[in-house]
């Protein structure tokens, strides 16, 4: 009997600390998810209609301490490239060649687009009720929270993993479209973000002559190819002959990252703290 009533006593207890769980510090800690989600998307934000200007503009040089065969200085806005301009050194006879975009042009970075919209998703989803809502459940907080931890999954996948392309997916880009003067035929480049820098691959082509003896494998997709890898544009067989990569650090991405990181461990320790109560006596509060 003394056993009964202390395990009911026991419950109680963890009852009323399971409650004061859903009631307090779920609001806390979504609260503080809110506050750091919010300076995360601020690091992404863009003007607004009537904002009274345009986003600030940041110049970044992109160099590599290994080679000078290619430099560049680029100037970002928000997710978009308004300018660039590429000095590259031709290896087989040292001609310098200079390619900037056209004063009309500007490219769109996919990956911190999505990004943004992906963090402000987690916002949506953590704001999405009234001010005096109450959790009854915590399932409820657990759905809430691996909602939250996807979006916020998604957002950092964006930025630390670019998209695998082929060399004919590089040569068909509008991005080869962009630049005064045009690109020669044996010139392509790539422009991505890999976590927080923003990187620059050029390539250098040869093309294969119908008559080479080479046997023509077609490269498949990748982040960045490496030289020998062949492929076919435009009924011409071409092959990777020199690759340089270029990058510089973008502080505020690396900020986001920063952000991306503290926000998931919050909310895995919420998820930790509610399944905490289902090791107990069977108890279970779903």
């Amino acid at each position: 009997m003394a056993a009964a009533m202390a395990s009911q006593g026991e419950r109680a207890v963890l009852e009323e600390e399971f409650k004061w769980l859903l009631q307090e510090e779920v609001h806390a800690v979504l609260r503080q998810l809110q506050d750091i989600l919010k300076e995360a998307s601020h690091r992404f934000a863009l003007p607004t209609s009537g904002s009274g200007g345009s986003f600030k503009q940041e110049n970044f040089v992109l160099s590599t301490s290994s080679t000078d065969q290619v430099k560049g200085v680029m100037t970002l806005q928000g997710d978009a490239l308004c300018q660039a301009d590429v000095n590259l050194k031709m290896p087989r006879n040292n001609q310098l060649l200079h390619f900037a975009f056209r004063e009309d042009k500007q490219w769109k970075l996919q990956q911190i687009q999505d990004a943004r919209n992906h963090v402000n998703q987690a916002i949506y989803l953590l704001m999405n009720r009234d001010v005096n809502y109450q959790f009854k459940t915590g399932l409820e907080v657990l759905k809430l929270m691996d909602a939250v931890m996807l979006q916020l999954s998604r957002a950092r996948n964006r930025l630390t993993t670019p998209a695998t392309l082929t060399l004919p997916e590089i040569a068909s880009s509008g991005l080869t479209k962009m630049f005064t003067p045009a690109l020669p035929p044996d010139i392509l480049v790539n422009f991505y973000i890999n976590l927080n820098k923003l990187c620059l691959t050029v390539y250098q082509l040869h093309v294969l002559q119908p008559s080479t003896t080479k046997n023509f494998k077609p490269a498949g997709g990748s982040v960045l190819h490496n030289p020998g890898a062949t492929f076919e544009f435009g009924s011409q067989r071409y092959e990777v002959s020199h690759v340089h990569k270029v990058e510089c650090v973008v502080p505020w991405l690396n900020d986001a990252l920063v952000f991306f990181t503290v926000s998931l461990q919050l909310c895995q320790q919420l998820k930790d703290k509610i399944s905490v109560f289902s090791s107990y006596w069977n108890y279970r509060p779903y």
